[in-house]
């Protein structure tokens, strides 16, 4: 717990120690709340829409599933140019 000041304009400094452990920095985004009667301030990691599909349930789960494919040694390439890969895709199982 720290003791910290309210400033002009309502402004509070975030000890440099628990910006530490939440790995808050200069630009980030924070979430508030009041939960009961205490201030809840909570990170928050913005998204651009155009990468949103990337932490979609489904896309996370074939970025698994290929991981899993390339530790166990199943990776296909890397390839000298494109015709090369695509022989090779269509040599693949789907």
């Amino acid at each position: 717990m720290e003791l910290v000041k309210v400033k002009r304009n309502y402004q509070i400094t975030i000890p440099q120690n628990l910006r530490r452990i939440i790995r808050l920095t200069v630009g980030d985004y924070v979430e508030v709340d009041i939960q009961d009667d205490t201030l809840v301030i909570r990170p928050v990691k913005v998204i651009h829409p155009d990468q949103e599909y990337f932490f979609t349930k489904e896309w996370q789960e074939k970025e698994a599933e290929a991981d899993k494919d390339i530790a166990e040694g199943k990776m296909v390439g890397p390839f000298e140019n494109a015709p090369d890969a695509l022989r090779a895709l269509k040599k693949t199982p789907q």
